[in-house]
């Protein structure tokens, strides 16, 4: 006699590479597209290009002053870079996450958080070469009265008045702020997404509804988002400086910039840009999670 017992729900792994690097760059495309207009705020406050370098911005104030001053159109300069370094870079970073946390953890990646921490690390410096020299790119048009006419404009000035390694001189610092920032995302995404899916009812669990895996992001995003904001500050530090009125750094070592910025500003400008760098990552990890698990989805039941 037949039962009518609930069969667990599907993980969606198991996929092959190049549907992991799918899934991936389709998921990050849509993030940072969806998201950019609140990356350009952040970028703006943590460069004080524009804005009062002594007294504090609010999120409000700095968004209206771009709105009155420059218009809408500003927050969206500088996508084409990140359209170009996205894609590819969230290939990295979701296929070699999918496989270094099979391997870590033996083939029993449920519960593991040491193993998904330790995947998380590894994509993290994967991606961020191939995503850092579009990101350089991408911060230097968002600098209010940029000097670029745009995307290859940018590179083609960088390459011959910097050389190519401006490209890279913010690499080792976003790969030291990366790397706790994956780790504590990823290791909160799966624990929030495994606890979530527990508590909600077995009709849900079986389909994995989209609301699990974007509430479950969002969480992760935010948590990991305040964390890391002093390294973002010296990340877009390094990536700007010399342009718009940004300092410029004798060295690009992490120690040197952070004394410079606590010097001139105090520990409070460590932290400034947090709020719309939680306000992106929240919603941005949000629909890249779910558009993430529904891609993966998608190639397990049809492809």
């Amino acid at each position: 006699m037949a039962t009518n017992s609930i069969s667990p729900p599907p993980t969606h792994d198991g996929l092959r590479f190049w549907q992991y690097m799918v899934a991936g760059s389709i998921a990050g495309s849509i993030e940072h597209m969806a998201m950019f207009p609140v990356d350009t705020l952040k970028t703006r406050m943590q460069a004080r290009t524009g804005f009062d370098p002594v007294h504090p911005t609010g999120v409000r104030r700095a968004l209206g002053s771009i709105l009155k001053l420059e218009g809408p159109s500003v927050l969206y300069r500088g996508i084409a870079a990140m359209g170009l370094g996205a894609g590819p870079a969230h290939a990295v970073y979701f296929s070699v996450y999918e496989i270094c946390k099979e391997r870590f953890s033996g083939g029993v990646p449920a519960g593991n958080s040491a193993a998904h921490a330790g995947a998380g690390v590894c994509a993290t410096v994967a991606s961020d070469a191939v995503m850092t020299p579009m990101d350089v790119v991408k911060q230097r048009l968002q600098l209010k009265r940029s000097p670029y006419k745009g995307v290859w404009d940018c590179v083609r000035r960088v390459v011959r008045e910097e050389g190519v390694g401006a490209f890279y001189a913010s690499y080792r610092t976003t790969v030291v702020m990366n790397a706790p920032f994956t780790a504590v995302h990823f290791a909160a995404y799966e624990a929030a997404k495994r606890g979530l899916t527990e508590v909600s009812s077995p009709e849900s669990a079986v389909d994995e509804r989209l609301l699990v895996h974007a509430t479950a992001g969002a969480a992760a995003g935010a948590m990991a988002a305040a964390v890391t904001t002093p390294l973002d500050v010296v990340k877009t530090q390094l990536q700007c400086q010399g342009v718009c009125g940004c300092d410029k750094f004798a060295r690009s070592s992490i120690g040197h910039v952070i004394g410079r910025v606590i010097r001139k500003e105090g520990y409070k400008g460590l932290i400034r840009g947090y709020m719309p760098r939680m306000l992106f990552h929240a919603p941005a990890a949000a629909i890249c999670w779910s558009t993430y698990e529904a891609s993966k989805s998608f190639f397990h039941h049809h492809i």
